[in-house]
């Protein structure tokens, strides 16, 4: 078969990416935290937000701590966060950039570290369902990013190789995640990490929002890959 007769994935990441919800991560973590007596800086866990729970709190918390507590900590954070779930806010463009994606032909898989009940949520705020092909959460690989787990199997959701493909979005670990399946990474800022940042990850293009991506679409990584 002709490498450029199989689908093109169009991979998006969703929490910082598409919804506007980094920050809403950071304060119900640190409420978690704070209510088990753990002091840890806002800054600290902005910049893990994306990262699986178990990794994250691998990053915040001693390496002595007592881990038994850790599946109390994931809890506090979900039952924190779900009480945004009736209101987050999707980002300018989002809906747009996955119906405009879709409609040229690629199939938008969604490859996100939220588990199920979290996603749904999500795809909720989103409101392009139609547009979507598939979806992978947390609950659906071993380990999450910036492991390539999650963008693999968005790959053989899509039915296509790493060369067909594109990731979207917004934090080191996506970046590292991608370049870790063989998958060029394009970057948002809307998720709240800087541009150099970013780019010594391995972004191959950096845009403010889905907005400016939709703008820029012709000129960027989808409109190079036929």
């Amino acid at each position: 078969m002709n490498p450029n007769d199989t689908p093109r994935a169009a991979v998006f990441d969703v929490d910082g990416t598409l919804v506007d919800t980094n920050y809403l991560h950071a304060v119900s973590w640190w409420e978690a935290l704070h209510q088990a007596g753990h002091r840890v800086a806002m800054t600290d866990i902005h910049h893990t937000v994306g990262m699986s729970s178990d990794r994250l709190l691998d990053r915040l918390l001693p390496a002595d701590r007592d881990r038994e507590q850790d599946a109390a900590l994931s809890a506090a954070h979900k039952t924190l966060y779900a009480t945004w779930f009736d209101r987050l806010p999707v980002l300018d463009g989002a809906p747009e950039l996955l119906r405009t994606l879709a409609g040229r032909g690629w199939r938008v898989v969604l490859a996100t570290s939220a588990q199920g009940s979290e996603l749904a949520a999500l795809r909720r705020a989103i409101d392009a369902d139609p547009a979507i092909h598939a979806a992978t959460s947390a609950d659906d690989v071993r380990s999450g990013k910036p492991a390539p787990d999650a963008v693999q199997q968005a790959l053989d959701q899509a039915g296509t190789g790493p060369e067909r493909a594109v990731f979207v979005g917004d934090t080191v670990w996506d970046v590292q995640a991608a370049g870790r399946a063989g998958v060029e990474c394009v970057a948002l800022l809307s998720g709240g990490i800087g541009r150099a940042e970013l780019r010594e990850a391995g972004a191959v293009a950096i845009y403010r929002d889905p907005a400016d991506l939709l703008a820029n679409l012709d000129d960027s990584p989808f409109g190079r890959t036929g």
